[in-house]
This record gives C-alpha cells, structure tokens and sequence, in this order.
C-alpha cells in the first residue's frame, strides 16, 4: 500500500517496542506491496538492528502466521517467517490492526533486476522443496483447498457499472470493459475443464515481487499471506508466464529453473486457469481500489498504471491465458 495508515506511527514504535523488546528507534514507512489492507514498516533499533513491521486491517489468517515457521522448521531456508514474540505466538493486535514482526533482508525484490542464473536455480530449489513438503496436521488443518471456484468474476460484474458511471475509469472501462469479460468467461471455461491434481504446499504469490536478494545472494521469500493446498501449477504460473517481473523465463532461465526443480511437465489447462485468474483477480482488485473514495490521487494512478498493464495484455488479440 503506498498511502500510509491513518494510525500514530509514535504509539506502533511504542507497541512494537513493548511486545518484542526491541528497542524501536525509528520507524520507516515503506510504500510496497498492492494489498488495500497491509502496510509496511522498516523498524530501525539503537543498536543499528532492522526489522520488518508488517501491519494488517483485521487479523492475519492463521496460514499466514503458523506455516512460514513450520517451512523453516521443516529446512526450507528461504521462507521469511515471523519472529516470535517473548511470551509465545507470533501476533500482536493494535487497534483495529494486527502486527507481525519479521527479519529485514537487505537488497530489494528481483522484479526489476529479474534473477541470476544461480537465482533461477535457487528458485526452482526452493519451489521443489516447498511443493515435497507434507504439512502436519495442524498446518494442513488452516490451509484453504483449491475449490476452482473464483470470486473475481462476480466481482469483476458488480463494480462495472460503477466503473463505467466514474469519471477516472469511465474511459478506461468503454475500452477494455469486452475484453474483461470475455476473460471472464473464458476463466470459467477453464474451471470446468481443468483435471484436478494433486495437491501440495503452495505460496500462491510467488513472482519475483516477493523474492528478496542482495545482488547475487540467497533468495529470501516473503508475503505468506494466502498459502494454500494446491496443485503445484498455482505456483508455477508465476514462473512460466510472462507477465509477472521485468526478466521473465525463456528458455535458457526454464532449463536453470528446470535444474533446480526437477522433472516437470506442467498441466497446460492448469497453468491457463490461473494465469487467467490472477489477471481477472488483479483487475477485481485495482477497480475496487480505484473505486474507493479513500484512495488518494497518488494511490490511483498507480493502481490505474497496473490495472492498464493488465488490461492492455488481456485484450491484445494473440491473448491466451
């Protein structure tokens, strides 16, 4: 979220200070991310330690807080899980909020910078492992299943109309409003069609957006917020789309990735259906965004430059999902 939180950044250092015993020096809003409902914080301490606050309207799923540390647990490295508080848990509410405390990475996501080849391996390591990991009964208990059954189309419908009434999107939506819900209907033609796999352990999120690195280091993964059991294809759209980072995969970076992973041959239905989601999805989202009179300018432009990106693929004439 690029806007900051209506809340007193002197109380959270405070909150924050108190429940980890850290001492919060300064806090450091960070304007990342595209989740109406998050916010982000680097907490500098006087000691010269960071830390990552990440703050949530409402409460974080239990997925979100539990299964991040149970992948460390479990050796899969990369995962970037909460760190727990003095007392136990991992949660701290503040106000209408809820906080998690996580280790700060330095060097930033591979989004614009893309992966190095030992980072397209490292990637493929890393999703190999996650999707062989059997999740105790506790994790698989607060894991969502893959029900096929999207929301994003509805929504997609519902806020049309108030897309095309409005004087920001009034143009956007006369020009792409066809396009959009012929996705629409091609998302549920998919749904119907795609065979029910086997389901593992999955991020749900994995583009470059939410792998740290320094330079040429390890790979850091971040944003556990919608994990769920899945086919291993809900990962693996965001490797072998195009859409999701600056330097996506061509042939030599699928055979590094390859290298890492293993042997695959993904379902081609599978990889079309949620590639098509995520775009209606993503577009769901950013009209709602857009649509919210909170919002401000700054915050709509740049929800209108991605829904536009969006937009632009979906009704280029060669578009597939």
């Amino acid at each position: 979220m690029i806007d900051k939180p209506d809340v007193d950044e002197g109380l959270l250092a405070a909150e924050v200070a108190a429940a980890w015993a850290v001492d919060a020096a300064d806090l450091v809003f960070m304007p990342v991310g595209l989740d109406g409902n998050a916010w982000a914080y680097r907490v500098d301490t006087s000691d010269g330690r960071r830390y990552f606050l990440k703050m949530r309207r409402g409460e974080f799923t239990p997925s979100a807080v539990l299964l991040p540390g149970f992948l460390r647990a479990q050796g899969v490295r990369q995962v970037v899980a909460p760190i727990d508080l003095p007392g136990g848990g991992a949660g701290r509410a503040f106000g209408d909020h809820q906080l998690l405390l996580y280790p700060f990475h330095d060097g930033g996501s591979r989004w614009g910078r893309g992966l190095t080849d030992r980072q397209w391996i490292e990637y493929g390591e890393f999703l190999g492992r996650l999707h062989a990991v059997t999740p105790s009964a506790d994790i698989a208990a607060v894991l969502p299943h893959e029900t096929y059954r999207s929301s994003a189309g509805e929504r997609l419908r519902t806020l049309g109309g108030q897309a095309a009434a409005s004087d920001i999107l009034g143009a956007f939506w006369d020009r792409y409003a066809a396009a959009l819900h012929r996705l629409s209907d091609t998302v549920d033609d998919l749904a119907s069609r795609v065979t029910r796999g086997r389901h593992v352990v999955c991020h749900a999120d994995i583009h470059p957006g939410n792998l740290i690195a320094d330079g040429d280091g390890p790979l850091h993964v971040v944003d556990w917020d919608a994990p769920i059991l899945a086919p291993r294809e809900r990962d693996l759209m965001f490797v072998f789309s195009q859409d999701f980072g600056d330097h996506p995969i061509n042939a030599h970076r699928a055979e590094l990735f390859g290298r890492g992973y293993g042997p695959l041959e993904p379902d081609q239905t599978l990889l079309s259906y949620y590639r098509g989601e995520r775009h209606l999805d993503d577009i769901a989202v950013f009209l709602g965004s857009i649509l919210d009179p909170e919002a401000s300018p700054e915050s709509r432009a740049n929800d209108l430059h991605w829904l536009t990106r969006i937009a632009e693929t979906v009704a280029d004439p060669g578009y597939a999902p």
